[in-house]
């Protein structure tokens, strides 16, 4: 009766395991590891939900309009670790909040800086709070993607909101198919 039982668990997780290896290799198939998303997606996921384009605009260049006066994330000379403190923390004064849940309760996160410390002056709290890894996650689609990249594109717009969105039509006709490259002399 042993034997059986054996027998029928080790039937059950070869067949299992060979229904899990022929979707993981159908997924590696077209590029993408099991489950997998890019960092850049979930990166880019996370500054739609944590809303950082409602400051920041969703290419990051900041400035005023909807939201608030921003800094251009495109312009910013802060490394990854300062990004990452300033996400985490926020900026104290302005109305950058911090992702951080307790940024300012103990004073050994952020600045050594408590709510006490700053009075009115605690960076404010934000629509959804962000774990360590999600703030790593926003930070490297920050550098990857926005830091540095000049004027924002029709490509990089639709790479953010998708094919045929119509926010995109600002960007269109520069250059090359409204990618910002200059357009091809001649046929």
């Amino acid at each position: 009766m042993m034997k059986i039982r054996h027998y029928a668990l080790a039937t059950v997780l070869l067949a299992g395991g060979i229904g899990m290896g022929t979707a993981t290799t159908m997924r590696f198939a077209h590029g993408q590891p099991a489950g997998a998303r890019s960092e850049a997606d979930e990166g880019k996921e996370l500054f739609k939900r944590a809303n950082c384009m409602g400051c920041h605009k969703w290419h990051g260049g900041g400035g005023g309009g909807y939201g608030g006066d921003a800094l251009s994330l495109r312009k910013t000379e802060l490394d990854r670790d300062q990004i990452i403190e300033t996400i985490s923390c926020g900026r104290p004064g302005t109305g950058m909040p911090h992702f951080t849940r307790d940024a300012y309760d103990s004073g050994d996160k952020c600045f050594g800086l408590t709510k006490k410390d700053l009075g009115d002056k605690v960076p404010p709290e934000p629509q959804t709070f962000l774990r360590p890894n999600e703030i790593a996650a926003v930070t490297d689609y920050v550098l990857a993607h926005v830091k540095g990249q000049g004027e924002p594109t029709f490509a990089q717009c639709q790479d953010f909101f998708g094919q045929g969105s119509r926010v995109c039509n600002t960007y269109k006709g520069k250059g090359e198919e409204g990618t910002g490259a200059p357009a091809k002399q001649g046929g």
